[in-house]
């Protein structure tokens, strides 16, 4: 199971690359990479400048499936991150919190935030969970 950061990440990510600030965006990516992995950063550029067009054609189009595609493939690079240095979790987190997420629309911005719940049930109890509404009828 993917870090929930990761997740958030690799979201917000595609989500910036059709905005007006994905520039600055990419710069802050592009620059965490340069200083936890000096060696990998100008390829993670490169690369980042690929999908771009990929995701502003797949919004012109309603094509939610590519950019899905998008989206988890860029989750695999800070995944990757994390397993090596799982220490850097803080600094993805500010990547996140100060680039990315206020990059986006706050239509956006909400897709980036996460919900991580946990629940166990004992002798044929009954847990009920949502991240939104939650309507249970019957007993």
């Amino acid at each position: 199971m993917m870090d929930p950061i990761v997740l958030a990440a690799g979201t917000a990510l595609v989500s910036a690359m059709a905005t007006d600030a994905w520039q600055q965006a990419r710069a802050a990516t592009v620059g965490l990479w340069r200083r936890t992995r000096p060696e990998r950063a100008d390829r993670i550029g490169a690369e980042l400048d690929v999908p771009r067009g990929q995701v502003l054609a797949a919004r012109e189009a309603d094509d939610e499936d590519t950019e899905q595609t998008l989206t988890g493939a860029w989750r695999l690079h800070p995944h990757d991150l994390l397993r090596e240095t799982p220490g850097l979790a803080a600094e993805l987190q500010r990547l996140l919190d100060e680039h990315l997420t206020p990059a986006l629309p706050e239509s956006g911005q909400a897709r980036t935030r996460s919900v991580v719940m946990k629940a166990e049930a004992h002798d044929n109890s009954r847990v009920y969970m949502a991240g939104g509404d939650q309507h249970i009828t019957g007993a």
